[in-house]
């Protein structure tokens, strides 16, 4: 049985809303589809949509803690550069 869902799930939208050339948003990492139908989702996909932007947000900070290796400077932040489009 599944439980009764009283509140929506909001939007991870954190106001960047600029997309790269593939469509991603820097910002919360939807792509143009998870957001253009985020209102037109149930409450189950949008949990989905959440998910994939966790998995890309954890890629993206991988990705960006390998080059600082490689580089040889320490990551003091979680925090995504602005500079990092690991979807373009």
């Amino acid at each position: 049985m599944n439980q009764l869902e009283f509140f929506d799930i909001p939007s991870p939208c954190i106001g960047v809303c600029t997309a790269n050339s593939k469509g991603y948003c820097k910002g919360c990492l939807r792509n143009r589809d998870e957001r253009i139908y985020w209102s037109k989702l149930s409450n189950e996909d949008r949990r989905k949509v959440i998910r994939l932007c966790a998995i890309r947000r954890k890629k993206a900070l991988e990705l960006m803690n390998n080059q600082q290796e490689s580089l040889n400077t320490p990551n003091t932040s979680n925090s995504l550069p602005e500079t990092l489009d690991l979807f373009e």
